[in-house]
C-alpha cells in the first residue's frame, strides 16, 4: 500500500490558476427577484424582452429564435423554421429512435423516460442529431464554391463502404440502398421559398449531382441546410433536431404504451443470429 506521503514525495502538486465567478452569469435570460422571497421570479426577460409581452405578441416560432439567436425573427425566417418545424415533428415509426420510443412505451416504461429513450437514440450519428453539426460545417465551408468540384473531390477521395447505405458527405447519402424522397423534394421547395437560400439551392444541386449514384438529401441535410440558412451555430444543431423531433417520438411512445405487450411483433428464435 502506498502512503498519501510517499506520493507526494515523488509527484509536485500544482496549483489550479483558475478563478471561479461569484455568480452564474446568462445573456439569455433575466429574473427580477420576488420582495417577499428572493428564490422567486416576479418577472422575466429573454433577451430584454419581457416574457409576458412575448406570450401575448409572438408566436412559439419566434420566441424558440429569439431564444437561441438572440432577436426576434423577420418574418422570412419564422416561416422557414416553422416549415421545417412541421417537417420534422415526426422521424416516423421506420426511424430506430422512433423504434425505441415505441419499444419502451409498450415495455410499460414510465411516461418520462419514453421521450428520453428515443432522443438518446436520434442523438446518434445514423440519421441523428449526431451528424447536424458536421452537415452544417461541409455546408458552410462549400456552397460558395462551384458544385461539380466538390463533388469531383468528394468522389475521388472518399471511399464507398463495402455494405449498407454510403453518406458521401454529412447529411447526404443514400438510405436503404436508394434515394430518401422526402427530404429531397422539401429542400427544393425551400429553396424556392426565397431567392437568397444560397445554402439550400447549393445543396439542391450537389444532390442533383448525387442521384446517378442513388444518393441525395437525407432528413440530417436538410434540418443542418436550414439552421445554416437561419444563422444557428453548428454546436447548436444537434440539440435543435432533437427538439424538433421530439414530438413524434413522444406521441409514438404514447400511443404504444396503451397496448399489450402482442400488440407489437416478437422476434422467433430462428430469426437471431449468433456471430461466431
Amino acid at each position: 500500500m502506498v502512503s498519501i506521503m510517499s506520493v507526494n514525495k515523488h509527484q509536485q502538486v500544482k496549483k489550479r490558476d483558475e478563478v471561479f465567478s461569484d455568480k452564474i452569469s446568462t445573456r439569455i435570460w433575466e429574473e427580477t427577484a420576488s420582495d417577499e422571497n428572493p428564490y422567486i421570479a416576479s418577472s422575466a426577460r429573454c433577451h430584454g424582452y419581457e416574457i409576458t409581452d412575448l406570450v401575448e405578441k409572438c408566436s412559439f416560432i419566434e420566441t424558440l429564435y429569439l431564444l437561441f439567436r438572440g432577436e426576434l425573427p423577420g418574418k422570412e425566417e419564422a416561416f422557414l423554421l416553422e416549415k421545417l418545424m412541421i417537417f420534422l415533428i415526426n422521424p416516423g415509426p421506420r426511424h430506430p429512435a422512433t423504434r425505441a420510443a415505441m419499444n419502451a412505451g409498450i415495455g410499460k416504461t414510465n411516461p418520462e423516460h419514453i421521450l428520453p429513450i428515443g432522443l438518446t437514440i436520434l442523438g446518434g450519428a445514423h440519421l441523428g442529431a449526431g451528424e447536424i453539426e458536421s452537415s452544417m460545417r461541409f455546408l458552410r465551408k462549400n456552397f460558395k464554391k462551384p458544385v461539380g468540384n466538390v463533388m469531383d473531390m468528394l468522389l475521388k477521395e472518399a471511399v464507398a463502404p463495402e455494405e449498407g447505405d454510403w453518406h458521401i458527405a454529412p447529411g447526404f447519402g443514400s438510405r436503404y440502398g436508394s434515394i430518401d424522397v422526402m427530404p429531397g423534394e422539401m429542400a427544393n421547395g425551400f429553396a424556392e421559398l426565397d431567392a437568397d437560400r444560397k445554402i439550400l439551392k447549393w445543396g439542391c444541386e450537389f444532390a442533383q449531382l448525387l442521384a446517378p449514384h442513388q444518393m441525395g438529401w437525407l432528413m440530417t441535410g436538410l434540418a443542418a441546410a436550414v439552421f445554416a440558412e437561419l444563422g444557428f451555430q453548428p454546436r447548436y444543431g444537434a440539440g435543435l433536431f432533437q427538439l424538433l423531433s421530439a414530438p413524434g417520438l413522444l406521441a409514438h411512445g404514447m400511443e404504444q404504451s396503451n397496448k399489450p405487450m402482442t400488440a407489437m411483433p416478437f422476434v422467433k428464435d430462428e430469426d437471431y443470429v449468433i456471430e461466431e
